[in-house]
């Protein structure tokens, strides 16, 4: 791979290839000494416009455990809050040699245009592109289903026949687009469940079911339930009378918890609002991976710079 960009179109030979590759990187996080020699000399650039916490820390522990050498850019107290284009910050950071940048950026389409300019001849990873796509969150949720699946026999799998019920903010969740493209492709039945308001205008080319009733889709017991974050900091309107009536119409409580089988699978890509879109109860439960999806991402991030800086990065995008 060249860049990791999206998972629309990303085949499922090569998203296996990735998962396969993290199932490794997870073993190396069972050794005494976490780290690996593969990128010693590689320099890899975190370049974040918006704040973050769980991803940036992910990419950081992921590249340095590869023994890349680590730098943070943050667009705060920087030159871009003085107006620097984004071209002016990708020639700095050719300048100094970036092997690989990762980049987080409010505006859809970003690292594309990074990916496309001829500015930084640097393997590109979106790290979360306005309301487009997130496609190490979406790698690292099929890890974690991978996983809890098949276990140690996950290698080489995919997810055909597995149905998976996304919840919530649909409209305004990278996440939720970036699963719905990779999961289908790996062969997952999916199910996006939200308000009217919510639900982005057209998703006919979308290889998924809308519908809008999270009680109905509860009782189809599927094999995985995901709840997305309430996006209110992209919300410019009133898209839900308020947040009891939306936690009472599509929040995983402690009643439609307990009606889930019990080894249905409970995820939220984080940070969760409990008691809006999840209880405490489901949060906390055997049956959710919150927090091996955290522990995870290292390793799928891990795996997708192994790929783009190890060797040749000639191929798809």
């Amino acid at each position: 791979m060249r860049h990791l960009l999206t998972t629309k179109g990303l085949d499922s030979d090569t998203a296996i290839t990735l998962l396969d590759v993290a199932e490794d990187m997870a073993d190396v996080a069972d050794r005494e000494i976490r780290k690996l020699p593969t990128l010693r000399g590689k320099t890899v650039v975190n370049l974040f416009f918006e704040d973050s916490t769980r991803t940036r820390i992910s990419f950081e522990a992921a590249a340095k455990r590869l023994s890349a050498d680590v730098i943070n850019f943050s667009a705060k107290g920087s030159s871009v809050s003085k107006g620097e284009s984004l071209k002016d910050t990708a020639q700095t950071l050719a300048a100094i040699g970036a092997d690989g940048v990762v980049i987080r950026h409010p505006a859809s389409g970003a690292p594309q245009v990074l990916a496309d300019s001829g500015w930084i001849d640097a393997g590109i990873i979106n790290a979360g592109d306005g309301t487009h796509e997130h496609p190490t969150q979406a790698l690292l949720d099929a890890f974690t289903i991978r996983r809890r699946l098949h276990g140690k026999a996950s290698r080489g799998k995919d997810l055909d026949g597995v149905t998976v019920t996304i919840v919530g903010d649909i409209l305004h969740s990278r996440v939720a687009r970036s699963n719905v493209w990779l999961l289908a492709g790996l062969g997952a039945d999916v199910t996006l469940v939200a308000p009217p308001t919510l639900v982005p205008a057209d998703t006919s080319g979308w290889p998924a079911r809308v519908e809008f009733d999270l009680d109905a889709a509860v009782d189809t017991q599927p094999d995985v339930v995901m709840m997305l974050r309430i996006q209110a900091e992209r919300m410019h309107g009133s898209f839900f009378p308020n947040s009891r009536e939306y936690s009472r119409r599509w929040g995983l409580d402690d009643a439609r918890f307990a009606r889930l089988g019990t080894d249905s699978i409970v995820m939220h890509p984080g940070p969760m609002n409990r008691g809006l879109e999840i209880s405490s109860m489901a949060a906390d439960s055997q049956q959710s991976t919150v927090r091996e999806q955290v522990a995870n991402g290292v390793s799928v991030r891990m795996a997708a710079l192994y790929l783009l800086l190890s060797g040749d990065r000639e191929g798809t995008k």
